[in-house]
């Protein structure tokens, strides 16, 4: 289990963020576009330049090397990239048993897809495809801490539900703090309550430059 905790983490839109997420807990994100909530997140990810520092576990980023920190704290942008000709190309090596070809057979076949899609060509996938295989991709990584980038926009209703509860089921299983950004209101108060339904989640807005407690 692990917490992330931010100690003044700021960039060119935004003022330093001081934020503690506890291992396995959820909180929101949203603000107007162009406030810097993408920015935020990769800042946190160390893409771009920034200040402050970032704790996962009581570990400092700056003691890390990239890889290892992006791997440990992953990334879900809100437009993935892909380098490889194929889907399998792209899914990597797990670190551990926990992340075997039939955890990842079972992710891909609770978002809709066949085994047969990792010989797919990427050039043939539709935007929604590509955002639930990159959800995959990144979960294959065992990641600590989930930093998600509107990890839903692209999707129909039953593929965002299907989404939503990977991701949920990820996180209490992981106990993976998630920070998540995410415009839609009616998404932030559903999945606030979580799989069993208890209240809880904080959610934030980022409003002239400012991280703020939304009301």
């Amino acid at each position: 289990m692990a917490g992330l905790r931010l100690d003044g983490i700021g960039h060119r839109l935004l003022a330093p963020v001081d934020l503690t997420l506890a291992a396995g807990e959820l909180v929101f994100l949203s603000g107007a576009s162009g406030a810097g909530k993408s920015l935020l997140l990769r800042a946190i990810a160390d893409l771009d330049p920034n200040t402050g520092e970032v704790w996962l576990n009581g570990e400092a980023r700056s003691r890390m090397t990239p890889p290892d920190w992006r791997r440990r704290v992953g990334l879900l942008p809100a437009e993935s990239c892909w380098w490889a000709e194929s889907v399998g190309e792209h899914l990597p090596r797990a670190r551990t048993a926990a992340a075997t070809t039939p955890l990842v057979l079972d992710w891909l076949a609770r978002l809709g897809f066949a085994p047969d899609v990792l010989s797919w060509s990427i050039s043939r996938l539709s935007t929604g495809e590509r955002q639930r295989l990159a959800l995959v991709r990144l979960l294959a990584q065992e990641p600590e801490a989930l930093l998600l980038d509107e990890a839903t926009a692209n999707l129909d209703p039953a593929s965002r539900d299907r989404a939503e509860i990977l991701i949920e089921t990820y996180r209490q299983h992981a106990q993976a703090a998630v920070l998540w950004v995410s415009h839609d209101p009616e998404q932030r108060s559903r999945l606030s309550r979580g799989l069993d339904q208890r209240p809880g989640g904080r959610a934030f807005v980022i409003q002239d430059g400012h991280l703020e407690p939304e009301s």
